[in-house]
């Protein structure tokens, strides 16, 4: 049985009242806020018992007002990059705002992590739900779309749905960073996590992290995570800063289905972090771009590879990248993914 409660928690200035909600069961605790669809915590038992979040995030609702790394919130219209911020759909071309290097990311500058969704309690949980206007950040189409995170023993749950008055890309994810240390207060890098991640291909990116377009076999690779991996020295096999890297759960032409994607452990505390999606890919990111300049839960200045984040979600780029898997959303269409987020200890 989840319990599930709400309270005021606090004001942003032009834009309305944000709620925190929280869903507890007797295993794990989750904090939703309204802004974002953030969640503010994820609260677990390691070896000693004791309930810790695992979580990164701020003190305060300013800290989310103002955070530019889009810290536990949902990131649309189109989560992660789009080339040049172009794409054209039915043959007319749309421009985005640019807000990564040459590229658009994560939705715009004012995406879906700077809305406050309306948020209605369900079974076990909470379901959030927002309109994005025709034209938001340049996107086409009146856009519904809604995000449900539930709370059953140990499994958090999020079901991402959408429509659309007109055809749009649309990719929705969950950006929480995880250190499962469960000191957020105090994060130290995640060298001494082990990650697993179920993927027989990834793909190579430019040096603006756009993918080339190829669909490459991890075998032989440092992106070889079919087997469980301490992060700490194959982050030293890369040539670049750290994963920031889409890998390829599922093809074009694979039906909808919840795959495992996941599995992250740390020995110290014996979290288990596990993750299963019906999205085709998972973003895996190491933290490479936290530099010390954020101050987040208790005064930690939240620094590289200080944390994890598994965003499950569409290739990127797809709009773009005719051999990916479909991203378009039609009028009269639904859009559904599930990811399951599952906390345990070994």
């Amino acid at each position: 049985m989840t319990q599930v409660s709400h309270q005021p928690w606090g004001e942003v200035a032009d834009v309305g009242s944000v709620d925190l909600w929280v869903l507890q069961s007797s295993n794990v605790k989750v904090e939703v806020l309204t802004l974002g669809a953030i969640i503010r915590a994820v609260c677990c038992r390691g070896n000693n018992g004791q309930m810790e979040d695992v979580v990164l995030g701020y003190d305060d609702l300013e800290g989310y007002v103002s955070d530019k790394r889009y810290m536990g919130a949902v990131v649309g219209r189109v989560a992660n990059r789009i080339a040049g911020g172009r794409f054209v759909v039915e043959e007319k071309e749309y421009q985005l705002e640019i807000n990564n290097g040459p590229n658009a990311l994560h939705g715009g500058l004012k995406g879906f992590n700077k809305a406050i969704w309306l948020a209605t309690a369900v079974e076990d949980g909470v379901q959030l739900s927002l309109t994005s206007p025709d034209e938001d950040q340049g996107y086409p189409g009146e856009v519904k779309a809604s995000v449900s995170y539930t709370l059953q023993g140990e499994t958090l749950t999020a079901e991402y749905q959408a429509s659309s008055t007109k055809t749009t890309p649309i990719n929705l994810t969950n950006h929480s960073y995880f250190n499962l240390a469960g000191q957020v207060h105090d994060a130290s890098n995640i060298y001494d996590h082990q990650v697993s991640i179920s993927a027989q291909s990834y793909l190579p990116v430019d040096d603006t992290s756009i993918p080339t377009g190829e669909i490459r076999a991890v075998e032989g690779t440092p992106f070889d995570l079919r087997q469980q991996t301490v992060i700490g020295p194959r982050l030293k096999e890369l040539p670049g800063p750290g994963f920031d890297h889409n890998f390829c759960l599922s093809g074009p032409k694979d039906p909808w289905a919840v795959r495992p994607a996941a599995r992250v452990c740390h020995p110290a505390s014996r979290r288990v972090l596990e993750v299963s999606t019906s999205q085709p890919g998972v973003q895996f990111y190491t933290a490479n771009f936290l530099d010390g300049s954020i101050t987040g839960k208790g005064g930690s200045r939240y620094g590289k590879h200080n944390s994890f984040c598994l965003e499950t979600q569409n290739w990127p780029d797809a709009v773009n990248q005719a051999s990916f898997p479909e991203c378009l959303l039609r009028p009269g269409e639904i859009y559904r993914h599930v990811t399951r987020f599952t906390f345990t200890t070994v």
